[in-house]
């Protein structure tokens, strides 16, 4: 069998459910963020995913069994590994989270980002 164009799935013309949703109580950190999430694509095995996700401006911890890749469309955060390096990411920033990661996410500026994320069986 052979995949055709119309599997090709296009973010700007793809009418993706918007899942809203408050993060659980254990996670927050800082504030109470409203977050949401279009995932436009996950492959058959429920592996691989991809789509838009915003956040409100709050800090929460983070903790990574999958690899993920980011492009931040608007907005800053500011990431911060287990032992307090940080990084602060913004409009037009790429780059991936590798699975293992443990820390927190704190959006300063409202965020929206392109993910990518393949889930790793193996940790």
């Amino acid at each position: 069998m052979s995949i055709g164009i119309d599997s090709i799935i296009d973010f700007s013309a793809i009418n993706t459910a918007v899942e809203r949703y408050k993060l659980a109580a254990e996670k927050r950190l800082q504030g109470d963020p409203q977050q949401q999430l279009q995932n436009h694509y996950s492959s058959d095995c429920e592996q691989f995913h991809a789509g838009v996700w915003q956040g409100d401006i709050g800090r929460w911890k983070v903790s990574y069994s999958e690899h993920e890749y980011c492009e931040i469309l608007s907005g800053a955060s500011v990431i911060t590994d287990s032992i307090g390096n940080q990084t602060t990411v913004k409009a037009g920033d790429r780059f991936v989270i590798p699975a293992g990661f443990k820390g927190s996410w704190e959006v300063l500026e409202d965020c929206r980002k392109v993910y990518v994320i393949f889930e790793s069986n193996a940790q």
